[in-house]
């Protein structure tokens, strides 16, 4: 029985010890996580410094990840993961430690390797030790896993800080990390993947090797993604405001997403596994371009939860697309490839809350068409011109 579960959800050892590692450090990061701006607050940081804050979250997280890729590449699965959550720890020190709020940015550059850098080598273990027919489960498994934590911890974290106050209940959740990152760092030791001898080539030689596919799939997720950030920010602000829902309901709904996103994700991946990832890719993009528009075409919260039962429908093919990237990619620069596609989407979408809210002054609704539209686009571009086989 447990020699079938294990086929079925492709749980490999290596695949198995980097999705508990994840499992791990995510459930201690999302202790505190969703807190820290209240603690940059209570640090004496701004408004305006929070939101710097989160610009800059959102910047390193694309800069970090084609770094992380070459270093898995070049060292190694193992040796990048204990290096990345090596770093990762020094940053939750320095938030321990801090008594100002510029202190707190210094130890985001830290402890943001672990969520960005270890990225591509997650995406290069699946690669390294699942066959094509298995990765799509195998990324189902972790973005599963991924996910949990986010659900779970917060509550756990609220609790904490609710008794302790802001600055003393993340600290003990810090503390709490720490020990927590002690155990994933003995479940990475786990890994033992033997991969191909790194090959000396920059960023745009990674760039030249890159399948024609996995450039033209890139060019259409960034569209996708431009909607995806473009209106995302702005739902509770229009759930609550707009239709004037309370802040418990909009909980209630992004609880139904969660929920959705993580029953699609097995019977998901198994099919496409089976079939072939195109048709799941074409699926979740649609529901990416949907979600905006079944938003501003609700009018009550029966429309809503139908609205964010296709916001939890966007995955329905993530994992598909995941393996896509991994299958195109070159099994000696997969990671560095992985982590190329990361940085040139990330920072192709920085702008689009931006933009987003400034649309907003137009009307409420303008954001969220304009996404729709980016995202109609992106699913066209991908059905056009992305196949699965080799060019």
């Amino acid at each position: 029985m447990v020699a079938r579960a294990r086929e079925f959800f492709g749980l490999e050892r290596n695949v198995t010890a980097a999705s508990g590692a994840v499992f791990l450090l995510g459930f201690g990061e999302e202790l505190w996580k969703k807190f820290l701006p209240k603690y940059l607050e209570a640090l004496g940081a701004s408004i305006p410094v929070i939101g710097l804050f989160g610009t800059a979250e959102d910047f390193l997280d694309a800069i970090y990840q084609y770094p992380g890729g070459w270093i898995a590449d070049r060292f190694g699965r193992r040796r990048a993961f204990l290096f990345f959550l090596g770093l990762a720890c020094v940053g939750y020190l320095i938030y321990f430690f801090s008594s100002s709020w510029p202190l707190i940015f210094l130890g985001l550059v830290f402890a943001m390797a672990w969520q960005s850098m270890a990225s591509p080598a997650m995406f290069a273990v699946i690669g390294d030790a699942l066959p094509p027919e298995k990765r799509a489960m195998g990324f189902s498994v972790q973005s599963i896993l991924k996910r949990v934590p986010i659900v779970i911890a917060p509550v756990a974290g609220g609790v904490l800080i609710a008794s302790l106050g802001i600055t003393s209940g993340i600290r003990v959740g810090l503390i709490a990390t720490l020990v927590i990152a002690a155990f994933t760092a003995l479940l990475i030791r786990f890994i033992n993947i033997t991969h191909e001898v790194h090959q000396s080539v920059n960023i745009f030689g990674v760039w030249h090797s890159l399948h024609n596919g996995l450039k033209r799939l890139l060019i259409s997720d960034i569209f996708i993604r431009v909607c995806e950030g473009m209106a995302d920010v702005l739902v509770i602000i229009y759930v609550t405001n707009v239709l004037h829902m309370s802040v418990a309901r909009f909980g209630t709904l992004l609880a139904i997403l969660f929920l959705t996103t993580i029953l699609i994700y097995v019977p998901a991946a198994k099919a496409a596994d089976r079939v072939g990832r195109r048709p799941f890719i074409v699926a979740t993009f649609c529901a990416f371009a949907l979600y905006p528009l079944a938003i501003i075409s609700a009018h009550d919260f029966t429309g809503l939860v139908i609205a964010f039962i296709i916001g939890g429908l966007r995955e329905i093919g993530e994992p598909a697309r995941k393996a896509m990237i991994v299958d195109f990619a070159k099994p000696q620069l997969r990671a560095r490839s992985v982590g190329l596609y990361y940085l040139l989407r990330s920072l192709a979408i920085t702008p689009a809350a931006a933009i987003g809210g400034l649309m907003w002054k137009v009307s409420p609704q303008t954001p969220f068409i304009l996404a729709g539209a980016f995202g109609i686009i992106g699913t066209l571009l991908f059905a056009a011109t992305v196949r699965e086989s080799a060019e």
